[in-house]
């Protein structure tokens, strides 16, 4: 990766920015965190990592003049991989402590995990720890497109997951207890992730190379 290939961890003040910076920079990516709208237009990529509420979120980037500006380039092309809450905030609404609008940028909903009982015993939510990522039959046929093995463990903690409107976003699908929801989409110039890839050693590694070689083809 050259290092003209600059990337943008967005800094809303919500999210692991060390760990995801050097994960960025274990791959070769040229990543710098900030909060500024005004260097979105000049980058190769963008990442928007996130741990907390949805709805903090969404008023963060709101209060830190982001949110205009992040859709905008996002519309316009450019690359951009959502963490975990980042991945969440990419649909149009979520139900996490009341209704909150999203960036809008996938159609879809963000619904929290439901109630679950293994052995009479009640499952934990939030969910925590790592679980076993699987990608539909059609994805699975074309390849391994993003860096992630079909039947790859990666390391998760949320309470809530993305419900996309489109099934052909679905990229890949995670059980959690009997329930099965959708743990990374894809469209275009658009990837998200509900696990933390810079926590799911040599696995979440390869996503960030091929994300970042899918950054470098666009320059």
């Amino acid at each position: 990766m050259p290092a003209g290939a600059r990337i943008q961890i967005i800094d809303y003040r919500l999210g692991n920015l060390f760990s995801v910076q050097q994960a960025c920079r274990h791959v070769g990516l040229n990543a710098f965190v900030s909060p500024s709208a005004e260097t979105l237009e000049e980058v190769d990529g963008i990442i928007l990592p996130g741990v907390g509420a949805f709805g903090s979120a969404m008023a963060n980037l709101s209060e830190l003049h982001l949110l205009e500006p992040l859709i905008h380039v996002v519309r316009q092309g450019k690359p951009l991989l959502g963490i975990c809450l980042g991945m969440q905030l990419l649909f149009d609404s979520s139900e996490e402590f009341g209704f909150h609008q999203g960036l809008g940028l996938l159609p879809g909903s963000v619904r929290r995990l439901p109630d679950q009982t293994a052995d009479s015993r009640k499952l934990r939510v939030p969910n925590v720890g790592w679980n076993r990522v699987e990608l539909p039959m059609e994805r699975a046929k074309n390849g391994n497109s993003w860096g992630v093995r079909d039947g790859a463990f990666m390391y998760f903690v949320h309470s809530y997951y993305a419900v996309p409107d489109e099934a052909s976003d679905n990229l890949a699908f995670t059980g959690y207890g009997q329930f099965r929801y959708c743990s990374a989409v894809q469209r275009e110039n658009i990837l998200g992730v509900q696990f933390h890839p810079e926590r799911s050693a040599e696995d979440g590694l390869n996503l960030y190379r091929h994300w970042a070689s899918w950054v470098q083809r666009g320059l």
